[in-house]
């Protein structure tokens, strides 16, 4: 009988951010449909909601003496996905993901960056850990040519690294009518274009705010449409959402509860367009083939575009209520035509993004 093979996945999970647990979603249903009976153990900051989730057995994140046991047992560390390798939000998020990742090392269990959106890394110690610790990698795999820029900045010259793209990416469009039954109890169905806001608080700035909600304003009126806001991470997403509303003068919507991946993936599916600040809104939105503009807080987003070959429709500092409306006007004329260039890249990026699932099996192989 051959040996059942355990994977610890470590990552931002468990903290009720759909990006993340949609990420982490994608990596096991990659996984799994290469090896069904392959074991997963996932840190988090939830154990219980992780379980009930995902259906995967989670160690608390912090419970080190319960981590070592599981890594000591493992044929695989998988770090990722996501941006854990950067120190603008937190340096301390950072020094955490490099020592599980040392950890795995001193145990013999092999280590994996999968998928991951590296840097920005800034703190002169922060750039000697990473060069440090991610050289002992066993395999990188990163979602965007910067990430790869940015390691060779930071000297982490081996392994290779191979470019693919964000775990979410491999996953297969959903069922819209989970989607439709969500708006229908929001009494959000119609034959109006539905336009989907995805914000976040970003510094306390205000010029954002006020340009979105202007902009909400602007497409009630000119295309006679529906403007809903749709959460990614609950409660932060809610709380920024409804700062915009308070400035609106037409009536727009705030979702106010918290959905699955698959949920959420259905109810942008029923979307005309969605103008996104989250990164995997945008990601949810190419995934189901919905049109998308998004606005750039982060290269994260930059990078995500680009490999659509799109470009942001601003910043949150330099973003217009007339760049936006432009943009909207010029989406929902388009959003019937067949083709369009960048769903020809989405087959290509659903490949690149599956590819890292093959190299992890792989890499257990050897």
């Amino acid at each position: 009988m051959s040996k059942v093979r355990q994977i610890v996945i470590s990552g931002y999970y468990g903290f009720a951010n759909a990006g993340d647990e949609a990420m982490l979603a994608a990596m096991i249903e990659a996984l799994t449909e290469l090896d069904p009976a392959m074991n997963i153990i996932v840190l988090s900051g939830n154990p219980a909601d992780t379980r009930q989730r995902h259906g995967v057995e989670s160690v608390y994140r912090l419970n080190y003496p319960e981590i070592i046991r599981v890594l000591a047992n493992s044929d695989l560390l998988i770090s990722g996905g996501g941006s854990l390798l950067q120190d603008v939000t937190s340096d301390r998020s950072l020094y955490y993901y490099l020592s599980i990742m040392i950890l795995a090392k001193k145990l013999n269990t092999p280590v994996m960056l999968y998928a991951q959106g590296i840097g920005p890394v800034r703190g002169r110690l922060a750039q000697a850990a990473m060069r440090y610790i991610g050289n002992m990698a066993d395999m990188i795999t990163v979602r965007d040519e910067g990430s790869r820029n940015e390691l060779q900045r930071l000297k982490v010259i081996r392994p290779p690294v191979h470019v693919t793209a964000d775990p979410v990416l491999a996953m297969h469009p959903v069922d819209r009518e989970i989607g439709r039954t969500i708006l229908r109890k929001h009494r959000l169905e119609g034959a109006a274009p539905l336009i989907g806001i995805s914000v976040r608080e970003w510094k306390d700035w205000e010029h954002y705010k006020t340009v979105l909600a202007k902009a909400a304003d602007a497409i009630v009126e000119q295309f006679g449409a529906r403007v809903v806001f749709i959460p990614m991470q609950c409660p932060e997403d809610f709380a920024a959402a409804k700062k915009i509303v308070e400035r609106t003068t037409r009536e727009v919507h705030v979702l106010t509860e918290e959905y699955t991946t698959y949920e959420l993936l259905s109810l942008v599916g029923n979307l005309d367009m969605l103008i996104g600040i989250r990164l995997h809104a945008l990601i949810f939105a190419a995934v189901m083939h919905v049109p998308l503009a998004g606005i750039s807080y982060d290269p994260k987003i930059d990078r995500f575009l680009e490999c659509l070959g799109e470009q942001p429709v601003g910043t949150l500092k330099s973003i217009t209520v007339e760049t936006l409306i432009a943009t909207v006007k010029e989406l929902l004329a388009e959003r019937q035509r067949p083709n369009r260039p960048w769903e020809e890249r989405m087959n290509d990026l659903h490949e690149k993004a599956f590819r890292s699932a093959e190299l992890a099996v792989e890499l257990i192989g050897k």
